[in-house]
């Protein structure tokens, strides 16, 4: 009887060995397998596969064994990007009837646009100045999943809309330098929607992103006539600072491309310089006859980005992934948009951690899938442009989590 026992306690000792064993042999959370692996930083574009563990790429290889991974998820045929980032959007939403975009409804939740479209981190576009950031990072920026950063409006309450944001005397470089320099979710200036033939707003913008060694990030709001963008690409800006709406056509706005469908020359000028062009699409900020004459000259975004609020998120825009299939349809190739919205604009707002997909760097991830067929995208004006691809996000990991998965790549059959 105590050897039949013996045995028994022998082969459990054997069993539960075993199961440590290959517990342990686990050393990856989540392993994603037969994907192609596009990012800029490094160079890569091909068939790699990629370990997580924790909240972090833990392994790069050509093959990485399944029984080192708690989970597979099999990206056979889709493409493997760093967790994109939406350079222009407007998340600072609230209920006060009287602030549009700076706590009103104009702007929308992070958490229920970016992960559905592979948006890791989406930078909210000045909605807040320095008299209101306190309640938009308490509000939205701590209580979100979605990394946000911000540029901090020169107006002090923000994009409240009509005369608040013509108020030269609430654009005050030094409070909004200081209140910058004081949070490190803040990245830059912005100037935005202010209409009159001034350059004074700019020059404030200016100096506050010079004190605050920041990018400034320049929207005109109009005038008429119109302020000169060559005065503002070459004489006004810094290398690094960024001219978003790039492909905008208002009345009240100067356009890069001119009336014979000819990219004005000092646009490549003040690119070679080092001014960021930024997409910005927006509700009534991209208009395909300045685009499509652009990319087939040449000039290409150095950002591609939304402008993501209540006003484009049912309209020509839709979502990261609609923008960015226009512009692969336009001509520019899939790791030239890809750049675009992952290391590209991760420099720009001198976040080097972000945008790449590197052994130690934060597991953001997105699997994204081109899909092949007749497809018609819309612009602000509502004209449309014919494509035969389009971009589709799989699934979105944030920090080494799934928190968005369209079919299921990282479930498991319910019978199992």
């Amino acid at each position: 009887m105590k050897s039949y026992k013996l045995v028994h306690l022998l082969t459990a000792l054997v069993v539960i060995s075993f199961w440590l064993s290959d517990l342990k042999a686990q050393e990856y959370d989540l392993v994603i397998k037969n994907g192609t692996l596009i990012d800029t930083k490094s160079g890569l574009n091909q068939k790699m596969d990629v370990a997580i563990s924790k909240n972090k790429i833990a392994m790069i290889s050509g093959s990485i064994a399944t029984n080192k991974a708690k989970k597979v998820i099999d990206a056979k045929g889709k493409w493997v990007v760093p967790g994109l980032i939406d350079l222009h959007g407007h998340v600072f939403f609230g209920t006060d009837e009287n602030a549009m975009y700076s706590g009103g409804r104009f702007s929308v939740a992070p958490d229920n646009f970016t992960f559905r479209s592979g948006v890791t981190t989406i930078v909210d576009a000045g909605s807040a100045g320095w008299r209101n950031f306190h309640l938009f990072k308490k509000n939205v920026i701590d209580n979100s999943e979605t990394r946000v950063l911000a540029f901090l409006n020169i107006v002090g309450s923000g994009m409240k809309g009509g005369v608040v944001e013509q108020n030269i005397n609430d654009m005050d470089p030094k409070l909004t330098a200081m209140t910058v320099n004081r949070h490190p979710e803040l990245v830059g200036v912005k100037l935005a929607h202010y209409s009159g033939h001034e350059w004074e707003p700019t020059d404030r913008a200016v100096a506050a992103g010079t004190t605050a060694n920041v990018p400034v990030m320049i929207d005109f709001g109009g005038s008429t006539p119109a302020l000169s963008i060559k005065t503002l690409f070459l004489e006004k800006l810094r290398p690094g600072d960024i001219f978003t709406h790039a492909y905008a056509s208002l009345r009240s706005r100067e356009r890069i491309v001119d009336d014979q469908g000819k990219v004005k020359p000092f646009a490549f000028e003040a690119q070679k310089r080092g001014i960021v062009f930024d997409v910005g699409h927006g509700g009534g900020s991209f208009a395909f006859s300045q685009a499509v004459p652009a990319i087939q000259q040449g000039f290409k975004p150095n950002a591609i980005s939304t402008d993501l609020h209540i006003g484009s998120m049912n309209s020509g825009m839709k979502n990261m992934n609609n923008v960015m299939s226009k512009f692969l349809n336009m001509g520019m190739t899939v790791p030239e948009v890809i750049a675009s919205v992952t290391w590209h604009p991760a420099q720009y707002i001198k976040k080097p951690e972000l945008g790449h997909l590197t052994v130690g760097s934060l597991a953001d991830v997105a699997i994204l899938s081109l899909e092949k067929g007749n497809y018609k995208f819309v612009d602000v004006r509502n004209k449309t442009l014919q494509g035969d691809r389009k971009f589709v996000c799989q699934l979105t990991i944030k920090d080494g989590k799934v928190v968005y998965d369209l079919n299921g790549m990282a479930g498991t059959n319910w019978e199992d």
